[in-house]
């Protein structure tokens, strides 16, 4: 459970979709309750420190985490680990600076009621979190506050009744509130990766499915390396995977289910050229199939089995991703020549070509926003990523490389990831960057990866 720590300026709005149903029983502790503010809250909301992302290049808040307060024995082990993972997800956005706590004037006991501001306008923090951590039954309770420094304000407040085991959850839940708070965009935290884990010489790589929490913790392998496994895309609940793996030659789509570990196959498809997408509803996936000398986009109903061609042309149509409302797809196809991005109604109707830059485009993913389409270009022998506006509109180029690779959205749909070459026979290596092609980072991986695929929010 968790209950909410509310100033009367406070944005009510509500937070986060429902959570799915298969992760009821995982994390039922973390339904939400809104509850009252205790604590004083002297300034408007209007004053409150705020981050405006959209402007390109923006020089990261400071902030201060403080250690939270051990309130008995038991949340001894948690004090500076859920701080220490909060401030790691805030620094790799690239928007926040937490501040180090040796410079710190107060400690975690000497805040309550409420911290004393101008020790912490001394040492030019513009945001404050503080949080104690006590023992509740079989649970630990969690609580954190985030205070505007010069406003002398609480900007949020949250407690999270949880099992021991999900403390790592719940710092990445509250750094999406701190995010979200201070920027007012959709935090991303609370997610996972799945990415294809490679390993061995060229010419017998074996290529293994793998999850993990974005920030690199929690790493599982899901396949042992029997097959070659390619493209995994979840689904949007983020409980399912499919994939493309092949065995003596022969393409299978499975769905891999993260809450059992169980796998089945969609079906055979000897002719696919690339692996399926999910729909926004998550009943449907869209394939490409090479049939009758065209290669052509095809829906597939996970459940009956159902397939339903939707383009029909002599050309090459692959990679197939659908529009957050379900109503457009967008794709890559040869049609006019040379690779480009196209956009569809979602039966097939309405076709309109987006992309007319030099080189060739491919891989082309709808934002969760829908506001941007992400791709990978190829041009002159180097590789880029870059987004564009779905009607092709605001082309920019955001990092490139001898080849990078696989852009994959963020839920909040202002970070990609994608995967890295440097040099020929070099490793290949996750990476995320912001839409301003600022603040790239390495996702780190226990070995090589590619092929990443973003979740949305778990809960």
């Amino acid at each position: 459970m968790t209950d909410t720590i509310r100033s009367a300026n406070a944005d009510s709005r509500p937070r986060r979709r429902a959570r799915p149903v298969l992760r009821v029983l995982a994390v039922a502790a973390l339904g939400l309750v809104v509850g009252l503010a205790g604590a004083m809250m002297p300034h408007p909301a209007s004053a409150q420190v705020r981050i405006d992302i959209t402007r390109g290049v923006v020089e990261p808040m400071p902030i201060a985490i403080s250690n939270f307060l051990a309130v008995d024995p038991s949340g001894a082990p948690f004090d500076s680990d859920i701080p220490g993972v909060i401030a790691s997800d805030l620094a790799s956005s690239g928007l926040f600076r937490p501040i180090d706590r040796n410079a710190f004037l107060q400690a975690p006991g000497e805040m309550t009621p409420l911290p004393d501001f101008a020790d912490w306008r001394q040492i030019n923090a513009q945001a404050l979190v503080t949080g104690q951590v006590r023992q509740e039954g079989n649970q630990i309770a969690v609580e954190f506050r985030l205070w505007d420094v010069f406003g002398q304000s609480q900007m949020a407040g949250v407690v999270y009744r949880v099992d021991p085991k999900l403390w790592r959850r719940v710092a990445h839940m509250i750094a999406d509130q701190i995010y979200e708070r201070i920027t007012g965009e959709g935090g991303y935290f609370d997610t996972q990766i799945v990415y294809v884990a490679e390993s061995g010489p060229a010419d017998k790589r074996v290529k293994r499915l793998a999850i993990m929490d974005q920030d690199g913790a929690n790493h599982r392998y899901l396949t042992d390396g029997q097959d070659l496994v390619l493209t995994p895309r979840l689904s949007p609940n983020a409980r399912e995977i499919t994939y493309m793996a092949f065995r003596n030659r022969q393409a299978r789509v499975f769905v891999y289910d993260l809450d059992t570990g169980r796998q089945r196959v969609l079906g055979d498809f000897p002719g696919m050229t690339f692996a399926p997408r999910f729909t926004p509803d998550g009943r449907s996936v869209l394939m490409s199939m090479a049939r009758d000398g065209a290669t052509s986009l095809y829906k597939l109903d996970v459940a009956s089995g159902a397939v339903q061609r939707l383009t029909s042309s002599q050309a090459i149509d692959t990679s197939p991703s659908v529009s957050p409302d379900g109503k457009r797809m967008v794709f890559n196809s040869d049609r006019s020549g040379g690779q480009q991005i196209y956009v569809a109604n979602a039966d097939g109707s309405g076709l309109q070509r987006i992309s007319f830059g030099t080189g060739t485009y491919a891989t082309p993913v709808w934002s969760p926003r829908g506001d941007l389409i992400a791709f990978t270009k190829m041009n002159r022998g180097r590789f880029v990523i870059g987004v564009m506006r779905p009607d092709g509109s605001d082309e920019r180029l955001l990092t490139d490389g001898y080849l990078v690779e696989g852009p994959t959205w963020a839920p909040n749909g202002r970070v990609l990831a994608f995967f890295r070459k440097d040099r020929p026979g070099g490793e290949t290596r996750l990476y995320s960057i912001d839409i301003t092609g600022y603040n790239e980072r390495l996702i780190v991986t226990p070995g090589e990866a590619s092929d990443p695929a973003w979740s949305a929010l778990i809960r």
